[in-house]
């Protein structure tokens, strides 16, 4: 029996539809809106954690469970500025990366009760404005631990975790997040291309167990200006090894601002034959780890990319905040979104670099 949630069919083909009439706007950064709550250790721990013998502060994701009124709040004020799809509160929210707090336990109920509230703000707003219906997308971060390069530099085989480790993690969050109602999944800040393809899998593998199939979004992170991931992929590269999970979106994110993110954006735009997503940081950090690029900078920039026809959808990342958003929302609204290309026959191939065979 399909495991299916209610509405949810519909919401998807609303998506569809949506991305072939407009640029679709992605919401901002989470990290930054939280810091500016200035929480305290009591805000993390709750009732729940009141005894956890870890400090939770700085774990965001458990505020799923300890302050759900201000991940519904800022999902609202993303909505509110002009996105179409808000992303869960679930970056870190796997046994891997929540070891950090000893909060491996908790994994199921952060990545459900994420989806919950951001499926109970999207359908208010859905409800409000069936114009412009609202959608919410979970969040699969990148882990703390890396498949791909060796955890001891005198060592290139070792590694901390295995392929089935990183694959039962995400397999867990999936199902969480997929029993909670999110619309689709993001696979996002992608520094090492097999996590991600551990994540995949994990999704992949919930359909052939009755799941209800769920759009895939996936967003790499270059992580300087060579061009490359943090394990040493070109963007071409890193899209022919995830091209087969014929994916609802392919992107980046994160580690640059717009300058200097663009041209692997009209890489990716060249050769990516599904919808192109970009959400830069604002601008690079300063020296106190800041970011100083003004919402109209952004807006302004991001506007260039849609005009030039390299987009499908657009948000912010690191330090980004709503007015962030609702500048990129206005300065693209009534733009065409782009149309992705019909490339060849080819058998298309990657290690760091790619390689085709016409």
């Amino acid at each position: 029996m399909t495991k299916v949630h209610p509405g949810r069919a519909a919401r998807i083909a609303a998506l569809k539809a949506a991305a072939k009439e407009r640029i679709l706007i992605l919401d901002g950064a989470w990290g930054v809106m939280i810091q500016k709550r200035k929480l305290e250790e009591s805000d993390y721990r709750g009732d729940r954690f009141k005894d956890h013998p870890v400090d939770m502060k700085g774990n965001n994701d458990i505020l799923c469970l300890t302050r759900p009124d201000i991940i519904a709040e800022l999902h609202e004020a993303y909505y509110a500025a002009g996105a179409d799809i808000s992303e869960t509160n679930t970056f870190s929210a796997t046994t891997i990366a929540q070891a950090d707090y000893d909060a491996g336990q908790a994994v199921y109920d952060i990545n459900f009760q994420g989806a919950r509230i951001a499926r109970e703000v999207a359908d208010r707003w859905t409800q409000n404005e069936p114009d412009k219906p609202r959608f919410v997308a979970g969040s699969v971060g990148p882990l703390n631990r890396m498949l791909s390069m060796s955890s001891d530099v005198n060592d290139p085989g070792a590694r901390t975790v295995t392929f089935d480790q990183v694959y039962e993690a995400y397999r867990q969050q999936m199902i969480a997040l997929h029993d909670g109602g999110v619309d689709l999944f993001l696979i996002e800040t992608i520094t090492d291309t097999l996590n991600c393809k551990a994540a995949i899998k994990a999704i992949l593998d919930l359909e052939d167990e009755g799941y209800e199939p769920l759009p895939i979004w996936i967003s790499g992170t270059i992580t300087d200006r060579s061009g490359r991931t943090l394990s040493g992929q070109t963007v071409e590269a890193f899209w022919n090894s995830v091209r087969h999970a014929k994916p609802f979106a392919i992107g980046l994110n994160c580690a640059l601002g717009a300058d200097l993110m663009r041209p692997h954006i009209a890489e990716l735009a060249r050769i990516a034959d599904t919808l192109v997503s970009a959400y830069p940081n604002a601008g690079l950090p300063n020296a106190m780890g800041e970011y100083d690029e003004s919402p109209d900078q952004t807006g302004h920039q991001l506007h260039e990319w849609a005009k030039s026809g390299l987009v499908n959808i657009l948000g912010g990342c690191c330090g980004t905040t709503p007015d962030h958003i609702r500048h990129v929302a206005d300065e693209v609204r009534g733009m065409t979104p782009r149309q992705p290309p019909e490339r060849a026959t080819a058998l298309r191939l990657a290690g760091l670099e790619p390689f085709e065979l016409a």
